[in-house]
């Protein structure tokens, strides 16, 4: 009997269902029509009832987001915490590499000054230099200079080397009262005596009007790799020995590239430092003194 009756409710169910169904999408399309009709003949309703339904659901949305906003933040918070707990323990480490470091300078910095009185070595002279600003880059395929604004009446004189935070620049050829051209590593013109910090092996630096500089006249057995570092060797009387001026960066069928530490396209301020080296650039002989002229 009882599942009689839930035969016959279903076969009176399925009808009214269907009709509800049926009824339910013609009153959805009649809505749409008076919705398109109201919003032709009265758009000015329309907007009103949109933005009263937007008022009303605005605060909803807000409260349902804050939660959701709080997480992200808590969520937020605790990446940064592990962040800087990292970060923290990254910082350790590198102190105490630092205070290692600290302390093996010391050392070797007193034992240099007992070795230097023990030899009765000269110390360093004090250095004159000039900061210029770099006003015009010469650069192109057949001149790699840069004009500075810093001249005569400044202290800038011809074979002052030009140095920044990062190496060495070139060196100083031409001085006006002005403006002074410096010459830089990468022109075909410049040749610099360097040393490789790592093998102490001696060869020239020499620029090529490219972005990078060869290293020359290398020793047959030589050991150069790629990350060698190369500083000046004092060589020439145009540089002291010690500043930097670049790293091997490629050493391929017999020829080795040094990528400079100095980019010259990014340059904005030189430093032209006198090292008191007369060098092999000859110095500018002051214009003779001239009398008076007689009017004719």
């Amino acid at each position: 009997m009882a599942l009689r009756r839930t035969g016959n409710v279903m076969r009176l169910a399925n009808p009214l269902k269907g009709l509800s169904q049926r009824f339910t999408f013609l009153g959805l399309v009649t809505l749409s029509i008076a919705l398109i009709a109201v919003g032709r003949a009265e758009p000015r309703f329309l907007e009103q009832g949109r933005l009263l339904v937007v008022d009303i659901f605005t605060p909803l949305l807000d409260a349902v987001a804050q939660p959701i906003v709080a997480g992200q933040k808590v969520a937020d918070h605790i990446a940064q915490l592990v962040t800087v707990h990292a970060e923290n323990e990254r910082l350790r480490e590198e102190n105490a590499r630092l205070l290692q470091w600290q302390l093996v300078a010391r050392s070797l910095d007193a034992e240099n000054q007992d070795l230097r009185r023990l030899l009765q070595v000269p110390g360093d002279p004090p250095l004159g230099f000039v900061t210029g600003r770099v006003v015009a880059n010469s650069g192109g395929a057949f001149v790699r200079s840069v004009l500075v604004l810093a001249g005569t009446r400044d202290g800038a004189a011809k074979g002052h080397a030009a140095v920044n935070t990062d190496g060495l620049v070139g060196r100083v050829t031409e001085v006006g009262d002005r403006a002074t051209r410096i010459l830089l590593l990468t022109d075909m013109n410049s040749n610099v005596p360097v040393v490789v910090e790592r093998t102490r092996e001696r060869a020239i630096a020499a620029g090529d009007n490219s972005e990078r500089l060869r290293l020359l006249f290398l020793p047959a057995d030589s050991k150069v790799q790629i990350g060698d570092r190369l500083v000046t060797s004092g060589h020439g009387g145009v540089f002291p020995p010690g500043i930097p001026v670049g790293v091997v960066a490629a050493v391929a069928d017999g020829v080795i590239r040094i990528q400079p530490f100095v980019d010259s396209s990014r340059l904005e301020y030189v430093r032209l430092v006198d090292y008191g080296l007369g060098g092999v650039l000859p110095q500018a002989a002051p214009p003779p003194a001239r009398g008076p002229r007689t009017a004719r």
